[in-house]
């Protein structure tokens, strides 16, 4: 039997020339859009979306790349920059009757969301960020041997060919690595639900790396350019991370003070997988946001 976000139903819905995404769909009142992270899909949210259907509308996505959504081949740079990823987020909410939402992203969809919350903050009421930095605050702070638990940004910022062929060589391996590295309570991760994580992964190697290759080129080109300027992002910001900071030897909260004007930063003793690991805090988390 597939596993589902149960109550909520499937919707398929073109974003761009040749690109659909796939979400799942439930709930009533204003949106609140929920962005999966690596190696993860939509269901990663299978735990925190029914807590907060009974007060909007959430719609849980798979990004373009993963999952059951389209996965264009990366002709050009831009293809799979999270400029292009929240572009497709804003024409999905907007397909589906919306112009204004919250938006919550954990991991590659907080990168996805950061991006969202510059390009658009006449369509993002409120944002949430799940234990990710801006992508510029990542690469510079990692330094020397502490570095290697980010191995797989190095990798997959290689020029196509080496990485893809690795990579699909060990889907397995490789994605399951991660599952198992950055998970405080394993359990929370059942096997049919690991198995569909693998599943998905594994079918979408070249666009993954596409996503990771273009936060180490195009993604960083946006993101200082906005630094540059002074932009920041104008809407009510949670940033919720693992309390990792000192042990990387850097305050996380002080990399996302200059992004947001109104931030709450908190820690959780949950993992990286937070939202399958501690569905209730995370659901409470995302209303106090709401609630600003």
């Amino acid at each position: 039997m597939a596993v589902t976000i149960e109550g909520f139903g499937t919707r398929t819905i073109g974003v761009a020339e040749g690109v659909e995404l796939t979400a799942a769909v439930g709930g009533r009142g204003p949106a609140l859009v929920l962005l999966h992270g690596f190696p993860q899909t939509r269901l990663m949210w299978r735990r925190v979306a029914p807590l907060l259907a009974a007060h909007r509308t959430v719609i849980c996505p798979d990004l373009r790349g993963y999952g059951a959504s389209g996965k264009p081949a990366a002709v050009s740079e831009d293809t799979y920059s999270k400029r292009t990823m929240a572009a497709d987020v804003v024409a999905l909410t907007g397909a589906l009757g919306f112009d204004r939402f919250a938006l919550v992203g954990h991991d590659r969809g907080a990168h996805v969301a950061f991006r969202a919350g510059l390009d658009h903050p006449d369509r993002v009421s409120h944002l949430g960020i799940l234990d990710v930095l801006p992508a510029l605050d990542s690469w510079d702070v990692l330094h020397g041997v502490d570095a290697a638990v980010a191995f797989h940004l190095y990798l997959m910022a290689q020029p196509p060919g080496l990485p893809e062929q690795l990579i699909a060589n060990s889907a397995d391996a490789f994605f399951g690595h991660f599952l198992d590295a950055w998970s405080a309570s394993p359990e929370a991760i059942p096997a049919e639900v690991r198995a569909e994580y693998l599943r998905a992964s594994r079918e979408a190697v070249p666009s993954i790396v596409a996503d990771y290759r273009a936060t180490a080129g195009v993604d960083l080109v946006h993101d200082r350019a906005d630094r540059d300027a002074g932009r920041r992002l104008a809407m009510p910001v949670t940033v919720v991370q693992q309390d990792w900071g000192a042990l990387l030897g850097f305050d996380a909260a002080a990399r996302w003070r200059p992004w947001a004007a109104d931030l709450r930063h908190l820690t959780t003793g949950a993992g990286h997988f937070m939202a399958e690991e501690a569905p209730q805090e995370v659901a409470a988390l995302i209303l106090d946001l709401l609630d600003r």
